[in-house]
């Protein structure tokens, strides 16, 4: 199977204890031909060894490996992993606020320190062999995803990618946006599950003592929904409905009971994991035994130890621990690294069996599952609830089913009256969506394009984005469907052209035009009750009753019966008047006795006596009205109206479709130009410094330091101030800050100068930065003036995982200004120093 390898990627895979999958020894080879590879595969099909192949292959031939991950979790797991392989010394690891062996053949980061080395055009990149963006499908992430495809298209050209993503529906467009930008590239698609998976759907039912109770979520096709359920839905309504949600411990007993532990429960909410697994915990459900209740306390133990007890009384350790030894546990953003990651091993391990986990967790941590359970279709985007997209229901149960070790997984969803359970089971069915790319130039982008290439190179280079391409492919299709319809209207119109006249003067001529539609309008205004037509093919109509106006309806008889109401419009080709039958008055047209009488003598009416002839006689009025095929000109007419409506459609979306990024640009251009970072293509002092901020709110910040906001600060009042740049407040985050003295001073002079800055994104219609937030300011000033965790939060003790992560964003942000502003060096460097100690530089090392 893996014969046609190189002596390399055969030593490499002969040294794991089991035999690769396919798609894994193609993507391999793939790589040992020297090109770049994109493989999309469930979660747990296996990539990680396709990117420890890579980095194999690399070192052989004396080339460095960039490892990136989208989180630093995921980045610290990797690390772990990859220096069971290679060793302390073979590894490194690069987060912003951690460093370690930078210098190694291989080194773990996440994406944006591989961004910023890139336009450094720093020293590291000699020697890059090879570099793997895993979870690469996280270029779409709305705030973050821009940073994927600036390393995409900056890397050095030399350089191999080895792309690794989740499933997802459009992987041939985004292989070929790589191929157009990096040369030679192969896509490797897996879509089969390494375990299979079953979609169960788990109902209370209140008509059997509120039972939880399993249905499949599919028919037994595997592809339709369950007829059975939709039926017990649609009858189960009514006032009082008789299925309802499972709570939280009857789902976690209903687990228990069908076998389907460990599980992953996912709850997007932090408050909502914490106080699932206290409920479960609390309740007596114990999943572990009396030995693996002490193996979990001494782990528990050796894992926190380097943490100071003051602190973990502040985390409610004890209470987490008890968690532990019940075998249930929270995990989410807002607990310390070393409580996540305990978690995380226990579980791993075995001793904890049910883990209450925001999303976050199906990212690319290695923690399979037998079941993962959905508790909401829905999630706050930070907007609006929205639906799961069938790429996020992929990514969230692709834990479900450990390879080895089950042979199916389980993936749970929850009954909510909130959404249709078809919904639900066509969300599942799909499987994938596709990747689109939030791609949007920043200032920093736009000042590094500056400093590092010509105004063509770097528009050239923006139109390489992800972003880009896609439009220019929607474009052309939108070109090649305008140029089909564009035929098929000249078609359309030639077969409707008539011999005796324009066709669609005809039709759209008002009245007194003289193109011969008057004398038409004439012949059916003095049509009555009883007329007898002959229609062009033949038939015989005696007309009961007529409306008035431009178009009026007639209502019509037949010989055999056959009532028919139709307008002049309708009859197409201009009938001829054979003359007038006598019809008993009054006129009963819904008589059916009278009807039988009328038609009875229609048919055996004879135009002895005609009338007449109202229809046009000369030559003048040998109009279209009277061509005898004037039913198929109008017929080709109307397909050629339908198709020029469709074709200005189509030319409005193209119109809308020219969205170019290049513009975009531009206009952040301008807004340089007019606060003086760049005159024409070169770049000002002030421009320089902001080439070295990598923030959201660059711009303001590069702003508000020359207008001398973190001037003759002390190292607390610099790291509060600097922290409104970094926070981004939770919606359950509370009261605003209150700040106080040069704080609460500086703050306003941010304020002002963050107008400034929104005014002139206003006129050049650029996205308004977001103000600065300062609900962060009083912590950062507490702790860097020495306070300790327990002073901060008494015995609030989840928030200290937020003050950590926030602590670590705020340490980051300081160093970039320490570098990039002189002045500012030593306040910073005080700031740093004192930031970085207790949980927060223990956190930092996690």
């Amino acid at each position: 199977m893996t014969g046609s390898l190189g002596d390399v990627a055969q030593r490499f895979l002969d040294g794991e204890p089991f035999e690769p999958d396919a798609f894994q020894v193609e993507a391999i080879r793939v790589i040992e031909s020297g090109a770049s590879v994109v493989v999309t595969a469930p979660t747990g099909a296996g990539k990680t060894l396709i990117a420890e192949a890579a980095a194999a292959i690399a070192l052989s031939a004396g080339k460095r490996t960039f490892y990136t991950a989208p989180i630093k979790a995921l980045s610290n797991q990797k690390y772990r992993d990859l220096v069971d392989r290679y060793g302390e010394a073979g590894v490194g690891l690069l987060t912003g606020d951690n460093t370690i062996n930078g210098e190694a053949p291989v080194v773990v980061m996440t994406t944006e320190v591989l961004r910023n080395m890139i336009y450094a055009d720093s020293d590291a990149l000699d020697g890059l062999g090879v570099v793997i963006l895993d979870e690469v499908h996280y270029l779409q992430d709305r705030y973050r995803g821009s940073v994927w495809e600036e390393v995409i298209i900056h890397l050095p050209s030399g350089v191999q990618l080895v792309n690794l993503s989740a499933t997802i529906a459009n992987a041939e467009e985004f292989t070929a946006w790589i191929r157009a930008r990096r040369g030679r590239t192969e896509l490797v698609v897996e879509e089969r599950r390494p375990v299979p998976l079953e979609s169960m759907y788990l109902v209370r039912d209140r008509h059997h003592g509120n039972a939880v109770e399993w249905f499949p979520v599919f028919s037994r096709d595997g592809l339709h929904p369950n007829k059975r359920v939709l039926n017990l839905l649609r009858k189960g309504r009514g006032r009082h409905n008789r299925f309802t949600t499972p709570r939280r411990l009857e789902v976690s007993e209903a687990l228990l009971g069908a076998g389907k532990l460990p599980a992953i429960y996912f709850i997007f909410s932090r408050a909502g994991c914490d106080q699932a697994a206290r409920t479960v915990a609390a309740a007596g459900l114990r999943l572990t035994s009396a030995e693996e209740r002490e193996e979990v306390r001494a782990f528990a133990e050796e894992a926190t130890a380097h943490l100071d007890p003051t602190d973990l009384g502040v985390l409610g350790y004890e209470s987490w621990v008890t968690m532990l030894e019940a075998g249930v546990a929270a995990h989410h953003a807002g607990m310390v690294p070393a409580f996540k990651e305990a978690v995380e091993q226990l579980f791993f391990s075995g001793h904890v069996k049910l883990v209450f986990a925001t999303e976050t967790l199906s990212l690319g941590i290695n923690m399979p599952a037998k079941a993962v359970v959905l508790e909401s279709f829905s999630k706050f985007n930070g907007e609006t609830h929205e639906l799961l997209r069938a790429g996020e229901f992929t990514q969230l149960t692709g834990r479900a089913g450990r390879r080895g070790m089950d042979e199916q997984g389980t993936a749970v969803i929850l009954y909510s009256s909130y959404v249709p359970f078809k919904k639900v089971a066509d969300v599942a069915a799909m499987g994938s969506h596709p990747l689109i790319s939030s791609f949007e130039p920043s200032y920093n982008m736009a000042v590094n394009l500056v400093a590092n290439y010509a105004k063509p190179r770097a528009e050239e280079l923006l139109r390489a984005s992800f972003a880009q391409f896609r439009a220019q492919q929607r474009v052309q299709r939108l070109e090649d469907r305008i140029a089909e319809r564009t035929a098929e209207v000249a078609r359309f119109r030639k077969a409707a052209e008539c011999e005796r006249g324009d066709i669609d003067a005809y039709v759209n001529a008002p009245l007194g035009s003289g193109d011969g539609s008057d004398a038409v309008r004439e012949f059916f205004a003095q049509l009555d009750s009883g007329d007898v037509l002959e229609l062009h093919n033949g038939e015989r109509w005696v007309i009961l009753a007529r409306g008035y106006g431009r178009n009026p309806r007639f209502l019509l008889l037949s010989d055999n019966g056959e009532r028919r109401k139709t307008t002049p419009d309708e009859l197409g080709a201009l009938p001829e008047h054979l003359g007038k039958l006598s019809l008993d008055e009054p006129v009963r047209s819904s008589d059916i006795a009278y009807l039988e009488t009328a038609a009875h003598a229609l048919k055996s009416w004879a135009p002895e006596d005609r009338a007449p002839s109202t229809e046009p006689e000369t030559a003048a009025e040998v109009t279209v009205a009277t061509c005898p095929d004037l039913d198929e000109h109008l017929q080709w007419l109307s397909r050629s109206y339908r198709a020029s409506k469709d074709l200005r459609r189509l030319k409005r979306r193209r119109t809308r479709s020219d969205d170019d990024v290049v513009d975009r640009f531009g206009a952040r251009m301008a807004v340089l130009s007019e606060l003086g970072y760049v005159k024409r293509w070169d770049l000002s002092e002030k421009g320089e410094s902001l080439r070295r901020v990598y923030n959201e709110l660059d711009l303001l910040l590069t702003e508000a330091i020359e207008s001398g906001v973190l001037e003759e600060l002390s190292g607390p009042e610099f790291a509060a101030v600097v922290s409104m740049f970094t926070f981004e407040p939770r919606a359950s985050d509370g009261e605003p800050a209150m700040l106080v003295g040069a704080v609460a001073e500086r703050y306003e002079r941010i304020l002002k100068v963050w107008e400034t800055v929104a005014s002139a994104e206003k006129r050049r219609r650029v996205v308004e930065s977001r103000m600065p937030e300062p609900g962060f300011a009083p912590y950062a000033y507490g702790w860097v003036s020495g306070a300790g965790l327990d002073d901060l939060f008494g015995e609030d003790g989840f928030a200290a995982g937020d003050f950590v992560r926030n602590s670590r964003q705020l340490l980051d942000l300081m160093r970039q200004i320490r570098d990039a502003f002189p002045s500012l060096a030593p306040v910073a460097a005080t700031a740093i120093k004192v930031t970085d100690r207790g949980i927060v530089a223990v956190g930092g090392r996690s």
